[in-house]
């Protein structure tokens, strides 16, 4: 038996938009990998920091995500068609002559290019994840034999829903109305009006991808589009090797962060699921899609759209997450930590604020102060007023509950021969959840820190060290200053502790206030 989905893609040419991206990397090798007869891949790519589009393809080649391809089929690297291109320019910025080819000779589209920044500008947003859609619609509307056109969205992007159903919902306003109006306010203009743009919207990424489904919805059933949306994106279950990442955003990022002791506290509901999903999986299901859509008896009504979430069938919550992560931070610990890592979620608002204040805030000036002191460059306060905004905006995902209708994301796999099951695996329920954080954390470790397994026993010092220095200072900022603090003021206190003996007696700074004849 062999792979229908193969099948159905032989000869077939794609075009990826946002192909330097995590998802884009992880599509371009598993397609490569798994779809071996397939026609070229036109993998869209702008210069970046002074690099050219081929040069990044080619550094990409080096990349451990793609080593199984180097090693075993490396023939299939010549299959990617460097791209050079932005989504911000009309006709996406592509050379009129290679536009003209794809045009011709591409049949399915997979659009990943945005802007993944909650934390940007609405005008930013706006520009790049909505009017950026736009472009790519009208280069895609062009190809002449297109059978599917894949639009990655997000699961997040409608908040006034307490359930998500596989369906595009009327946008907050016209995304064409949105779009003029931007084109001519100022950047100050914008951001002032942005709170009563976005309403329950809490950041301009979901808003912005929102109005984008709105366009792409437009297009059906004129153009065979389709909205797949993913949940949180995390490092890789399976393929092409565990734990694969390459980026700090989401929850690996905040992994990160607390194992090197900067974050201290956030704001989260313990309870809540973990709303998640591994970017493999995501990237089986997005694959086989195209092939699904178009292998149907009759076409869909309503354009075709796919939560890939976990939906009904999910069992860990943040808490389980924070639990398993400490645990596994403690025995493969990061380099050069600030801290030790012993963070926590907090349920209450005010607690939290207070937890940052004297966690983040404090110890950053203090860090900046020894830093300036010894002439060195400051740069913990930046760090921190960083980590806040990027927690400000995660935390909008971690206190509510999310809800998902998964019926067509499930659909996926009953239209699989067992070649492909075997091959695009979409059960998230098979994931268990101690190796693959632990998988994540060595991820982040490996692919985004640059960090060696190697000098695991120096971390795990340093980290031993630093309990001691955080029990240490805990004790006496917390209890033994507050104490101090008590006993120098009220004679009640000094009158109650004097009963403490020698205990009392020789306690740091406490001992010398209640007996000062010592």
């Amino acid at each position: 038996m062999s792979s229908e989905v193969n099948e159905w893609y032989r000869g077939r040419n794609v075009l990826i938009t946002g192909a330097s991206g995590l998802m884009g990397k992880v599509l371009i090798e598993k397609i490569l990998y798994s779809v071996p007869d397939i026609g070229c891949v036109y993998a869209l790519v702008r210069s970046k920091r002074g690099k050219t589009p081929e040069s990044r393809i080619e550094d990409m080649w080096k990349l451990p995500l793609f080593s199984r391809i180097r090693e075993e089929k490396p023939h299939v690297m010549k299959k990617v068609v460097p791209v050079v291109g932005d989504i911000m320019y009309d006709n996406l910025g592509i050379e009129p002559k290679l536009l003209e080819q794809i045009y011709n000779e591409v049949s399915v589209v997979f659009h990943f290019a945005a802007s993944l920044r909650l934390e940007a500008p609405l005008k930013e947003g706006l520009e790049m994840n909505t009017k950026g859609t736009m472009r790519v619609l009208d280069v895609a509307k062009k190809i002449k034999n297109l059978v599917s056109f894949v639009h990655l969205s997000t699961a997040f992007c409608y908040p006034d829903y307490e359930r998500m159903a596989e369906k595009v919902h009327d946008p907050p306003a016209n995304p064409h109305e949105v779009l003029r109006a931007a084109s001519w306010l100022t950047d100050e203009q914008v951001n002032l009006l942005t709170p009563s743009i976005l309403q329950k919207h809490a950041n301009s990424y979901t808003y912005s991808k929102r109005l984008a489904e709105a366009l792409v919805e437009e297009q059906y059933p004129n153009m065979p589009v389709c909205v797949v949306r993913p949940s949180i994106v995390t490092p890789s279950h399976k393929e092409p090797i565990q734990g694969w990442v390459d980026n700090l955003n989401g929850p690996i990022g905040l992994m990160v962060g607390a194992g090197k002791g900067v974050i201290r506290s956030m704001h989260c509901i313990g309870h809540y699921h973990a709303e998640v999903i591994p970017v493999d999986i995501a990237i089986n299901a997005i694959i086989v899609i195209p092939y699904y859509i178009n292998t149907q008896p009759e076409r869909s009504p309503e354009i075709p759209v796919f939560n890939l979430t976990s939906g009904d069938d999910r069992n860990t919550t943040w808490k389980e997450v924070l639990d398993v992560g400490k645990a596994t931070v403690r025995k493969i610990p990061f380099e050069g930590p600030l801290w030790y890592p012993d963070g926590n979620i907090r349920h209450n608002k005010f607690i939290h604020n207070l937890c940052v204040f004297f966690f983040h805030i404090l110890p950053a000036y203090f860090i900046d102060f020894l830093m300036l002191i010894f002439g060195q460059k400051r740069f913990m306060v930046r760090i921190q007023n960083r980590i806040s905004v990027g927690l400000e905006v995660l935390q909008y995902f971690t206190t509510r509950e999310w809800w998902f209708d998964t019926d067509n994301f499930k659909a996926l796999t009953t239209r699989l021969n067992p070649v492909d099951f075997k091959t695009f695996p979409m059960d998230l329920k098979v994931i268990d959840i101690v190796p693959y954080i632990e998988s994540c954390m060595i991820g982040g470790k490996l692919y985004c820190l640059k960090e060696k397994l190697e000098n695991l026993p120096k971390a795990r010092l340093q980290n031993n060290i630093l309990y001691v220095v955080d029990l240490i200072v805990s004790a006496f900022v917390f209890y033994l200053l507050p104490l101090y603090v008590l006993v120098s003021y009220f004679e009640s206190f000094r009158m109650l502790l004097s009963y403490g003996g020698p205990f009392v007696r020789y306690l740091p700074l406490v001992g010398k206030v209640v007996f000062p004849e010592v």
